[in-house]
């Protein structure tokens, strides 16, 4: 964050909280009253972001649900393929050890 950003989002949050304590400075209801509203105000903001921080979480969790999955099919396929690669390689084997056994039974005659 550039300083010029830094400072401008400090300007903000102090002119908020001036005007907070300014409105229950000069509020018209009575000490208790505004005590009240406060309370019921970080009440409510903590609700919020506990809930926020509840969908966040549930969201992390499927998307790493669906990640695994994606994972294992791509394990699953790269294990297939290199099976039929091994069947392939021990055709091409058997293929040529037949032959040496054939050149070896001329060479034995």
């Amino acid at each position: 964050m550039s300083n010029n950003t830094g400072n401008t989002i400090l300007a903000l949050l102090t002119g908020a909280a001036i005007g907070v304590g300014m409105g229950i400075l000069f509020a018209p209801d009575k000490g208790s009253k505004t005590r009240e509203k406060i309370k019921d105000g970080f009440d409510e903001a903590k609700d919020d972001l506990k809930q926020k921080l509840e969908d966040v979480s549930e969201q992390l969790k499927n998307k790493f649900a669906n990640t695994k999955c994606n994972f294992e099919d791509s394990y699953e396929d790269m294990v297939s393929n290199m099976s039929h690669k091994t069947e392939d390689v021990i055709s091409f084997l058997e293929t040529k050890l037949t032959e040496l056994k054939k050149e070896n039974a001329k060479l034995q005659k």
